[in-house]
C-alpha cells in the first residue's frame, strides 16, 4: 500500500447532506493509508451520521461544538485548522460554502476552515438545481479566488431522484486532489508525455501478439506528474485501468498506432517518459479472417515495430530539446543491459526493473528499480508501491532537469 499520506495531519469537515455517509469510507481510507485524521461535523451532519462512527474510524475525538468547554483552553476553533497539513470538507453543502464564501465564521467548521494555515479542499455535494443556482456558482468562484481547491462533483442519479451534477466526487478523484495539494509543484509549466501498457499486434480478427504489461507503472507516472503541476498527455495501450482524473488520455492498440500518437504530440512536450512495453515485432501480414488450425505446425513471419525510444533519442542527437526517460524490463544482467540501452538510445534516465521476482515487474502493485542517468549516476530504489516508485522517479527527473 502507498505510504504517501502517512503521518499527514488532516482536518476532515463533514457538513449536513446525504453524502455524509460516503465521508465515512473516505475517513477509513485516509486512516488506512496512515494519515492522522480529526473530524469536525456541523450540527446538521450529526443528523445523518453519528459522531461515534467517525470517532471509531479515525481513532480521535470528533468535534461538533465551537463552545464545548472540554478542551476550551486549546482554542479549538483556531487550533483545529491551523495545526493541519490539509483541510478537507466533504460533503461541502451549499450552506457551508455560502458561509465560507462570505466569511460567516458562525460555527466550528467554518471557523476552523477560515483559520487554516495550509491548503483547503472542498468537495461539493447537493441537488443539481442547487449546484447550478447563480448564488452557488458565485460562491464557488469566490472560494476558488480565495485559493481553495474545489473538487467538481460527479453527474448521475441523486438521492432526491433528480439526475445531473451534484453527486459527491469519487474517492479516487478526491484523493488525487489531496495528494496534489501536498505535493511539490516542481513540474509546473511543463508538458509531459507518458506512455503506458502493452500493445497488441493482430494476427487475425481473433488473435494477437502482446505481453503481460498492466499499465500501472505508466499510469502512476502520469498521475504523479499531474500532481506536481505538469500538463500530462498519457498514451496507453489496451489496459483495464480507467482514465486518470484530469489527464488527457489517448488510447491505442498497436505499436504503430502508439508510434503515430507519440510523434503527433511531440511538439507540445518537453519531457517524455516511455513506460510502455511496446511489442518489438508484429506479424508481417494480418489475416482478414480467423486462421484455422491445420494438421501440422504453422510458421509465423514477423517484422520489427518502430523503436519509438530510439527514434526520439536520434531526434535529441539532432538537436531536439527533449528530456527522455525510458524503462528496461530485464530478467538477467540488469545493470549491464541498462547501461547499454541508456547509451544506445541516447536517454537522460533509465529505470531498470527485474521482471523475474514475484513482487516486481508486470501485473503487480509493487516495483524495485535502479535509476541510471547519462551523468553516470546510479540509484537503487527499495521495494515500493508503483505509485511511490513513480514519485521517486520524478524526484530524480526534476533534479536532472535542474
Amino acid at each position: 500500500m502507498s505510504q504517501l499520506l502517512r503521518d499527514k495531519s488532516i482536518l476532515f469537515g463533514v457538513s449536513g447532506g446525504i453524502a455524509a455517509y460516503k465521508a465515512v469510507s473516505w475517513v477509513r481510507e485516509l486512516v488506512r493509508e496512515g494519515a492522522r485524521v480529526t473530524v469536525v461535523m456541523t450540527g446538521a451532519a450529526t443528523r445523518f451520521v453519528t459522531p461515534l462512527t467517525f470517532a471509531a474510524l479515525s481513532g480521535n475525538r470528533v468535534h461538533t461544538d465551537m463552545f464545548d468547554e472540554d478542551g476550551a483552553e486549546t482554542i479549538p476553533h483556531i487550533a483545529l485548522g491551523r495545526d493541519r497539513d490539509l483541510v478537507v470538507v466533504a460533503p461541502a453543502t451549499a450552506r457551508t460554502m455560502a458561509r465560507l464564501a462570505h466569511g460567516l465564521a458562525d460555527d466550528l467548521l467554518s471557523t476552523a476552515v477560515m483559520a487554516a494555515a495550509g491548503p483547503v479542499i472542498l468537495c461539493p455535494a447537493m441537488n443539481s438545481r442547487m449546484y447550478e443556482h447563480p448564488a452557488t456558482r458565485a460562491n464557488l468562484a469566490a472560494l476558488r479566488g480565495y485559493g481553495y481547491t474545489v473538487v467538481e462533483p460527479g453527474c448521475g442519479a441523486l438521492a432526491c431522484g433528480d439526475e445531473g451534477p451534484g453527486r459527491l466526487a469519487e474517492w479516487d478523484t478526491a484523493r488525487e486532489a489531496m495528494l496534489a495539494a501536498l505535493s511539490p509543484r516542481d513540474l509546473t509549466g511543463r508538458t509531459v508525455l507518458v506512455t503506458a501498457g502493452p500493445t497488441r499486434e493482430p494476427l487475425d480478427p481473433v488473435r494477437h501478439l502482446s505481453n503481460r504489461s498492466s499499465g500501472r507503472m505508466g499510469f502512476w507516472l502520469a498521475r504523479t506528474a499531474a500532481r506536481r503541476g505538469a500538463r500530462v498527455i498519457l498514451v496507453t495501450g489496451p489496459v483495464a485501468l480507467p482514465d486518470p482524473p484530469g489527464i488527457e488520455t489517448v488510447r491505442v492498440e498497436s505499436g504503430e498506432e502508439m508510434h503515430r500518437a507519440v510523434l503527433a504530440r511531440l511538439n507540445e512536450v518537453s519531457v517524455v517518459v516511455k513506460a510502455a512495453a511496446v511489442s518489438d515485432y508484429r506479424p508481417k501480414e494480418t489475416a482478414s479472417h480467423k486462421l484455422k488450425k491445420g494438421a501440422g505446425s504453422m510458421e509465423l513471419g514477423l517484422t520489427m515495430n518502430p523503436d519509438i525510444l530510439k527514434e526520439l533519442g536520434e531526434m535529441k542527437r539532432g538537436g531536439r530539446c527533449l528530456f527522455l526517460a525510458g524503462f528496461a524490463a530485464e530478467s538477467r544482467d540488469h545493470l549491464a543491459e541498462g547501461r547499454r540501452k541508456l547509451g544506445d538510445k541516447n536517454l537522460d534516465l533509465l529505470a531498470v526493473n527485474d521482471i523475474g521476482g514475484t513482487e516486481t515487474g508486470f501485473a503487480v502493485e509493487t516495483n524495485r528499480v535502479t535509476l541510471l542517468d547519462r551523468e553516470g549516476g546510479e540509484m537503487e530504489l527499495p521495494l515500493l508501491s508503483k505509485e511511490e516508485t513513480a514519485e521517486r522517479i520524478w524526484d530524480r527527473i526534476v533534479k536532472l532537469l535542474e
